[in-house]
């Protein structure tokens, strides 16, 4: 799974090492072992600032999307482990590199995200959703040709995400200009 998701190597180890904990404290009992391995994997992910959404590993993981949001939220809290929410930016790279647009965009896409940050515009949204967001604004405004269709398929959120925080994140620009 790790492979497929493009994760590195201290991504892996993190994840066996909080599957082994897992495994120890007797979390097992009535969750799938495959559960709790793409879980472990969620989470190390997420602790190494290499997030994946669970839409992604979901997609390499022959378990659904709402069982590894269940399981990782009982291994966190049961293990007690110490996770930062994801930061939109750190989606940005992988996006941008995807879609080839150039390193302006991530740049301004990353002013975007900064700006939304200190209006607070972020809070309780998704870093996935405000990522693509971010970073069909900064093309934009960087002249850049891209669709909200193609930044939907990168990073496997609808368009009507991208556009909602699209006009937020602009919102937030606009607010700060004032």
């Amino acid at each position: 799974m790790a492979s497929a998701l493009g994760l590195p190597e201290n991504v892996r180890e993190t994840a066996s090492v909080i599957y082994r904990r897992a495994l120890d404290e007797d979390l097992l009992p009535g969750r799938s072992i495959e559960g709790v391995a793409t879980a472990s994997l969620y989470a190390a992910a997420r602790q190494a600032n290499t997030p994946r959404s669970l839409d992604e590993v979901s997609t390499v993981s022959r378990v659904g999307k709402d069982e590894i949001a269940r399981t990782y939220r009982y291994v966190v809290r049961e293990l007690t482990l110490e996770i930062e929410p994801a930061d939109p930016k750190s989606y940005l790279p992988r996006f941008v590199s995807e879609l080839r647009l150039p390193e302006e965009v991530e740049r301004r896409a990353r002013e975007l995200l900064d700006t939304a940050a200190a209006a607070g515009v972020h809070s309780g949204k998704s870093p996935v959703g405000l990522a693509a967001a971010a970073i069909y604004a900064a093309s934009l405004l960087c002249n850049e040709k891209v669709t909200q269709n193609e930044v939907s398929e990168v990073a496997n959120i609808s368009e009507v995400t991208i556009r909602n925080r699209y006009h937020e994140l602009l919102e937030a620009e606009k607010d700060l200009q004032v």
